[in-house]
């Protein structure tokens, strides 16, 4: 695929997830065909469109929801599950959101931070079990958790995506 003229970004390929796949392969195929959902949102729109906020009662922008995304995928699989080493994806003014783009940030900065985390993820996703527990100082679950949770989350903000990206020019669907 090529890029969008308008800001660099490339759409991904979304490849269904198996129907019939082992518990691993049906929650990371999830995953994968809702990530590469979020990049395809928001290929095609200009920077200007990506930092917009259609929706007037809503400060959520196209721009914005993916940045938040790649700080969760940072902060459930690299810190929390991992506990790697790694900078903490929000500002103690945004503890939990990370939702508005830095100034001078581009759409396309912001998309390839988020396929950078997601691969990221792969990894350490890739070298666990599913029964395996996080290891981050006071954090329980497994990572069967994480990713059903990632799932629910990812698809959640598809969903903001899809009303926000439809506010801006119309375009709906997969």
């Amino acid at each position: 695929m090529r890029p969008s003229p308008a800001t660099g970004v490339v759409p991904v390929v979304r490849t269904r997830p198996a129907e019939e796949g082992s518990e691993r392969e049906t929650l990371t195929g999830l995953l994968d065909f809702l990530r590469a959902t979020v990049v395809n949102k928001v290929a095609g729109l200009t920077d200007e469109q990506a930092f917009s906020r259609p929706v007037p009662a809503s400060a959520l922008t196209p721009a914005g929801v993916v940045r938040h995304l790649a700080g969760v995928e940072r902060f459930w699989f690299s810190i929390d599950f991992a506990d790697e080493d790694v900078p903490w994806p929000w500002t103690d003014e945004d503890p939990h959101g990370s939702f508005q783009p830095g100034d001078g940030e581009t759409l396309a900065e912001i998309v390839a931070g988020y396929t950078r985390e997601c691969a990221r993820s792969r990894q350490v996703v890739a070298a666990a079990d599913l029964d395996d527990r996080a290891k981050g100082p006071g954090m329980e679950f497994t990572l069967r958790y994480a990713l059903a949770h990632l799932v629910e989350e990812t698809a959640r903000h598809c969903g903001h995506l899809d009303l926000l990206r439809e506010s801006i020019d119309g375009q709906a669907g997969e």
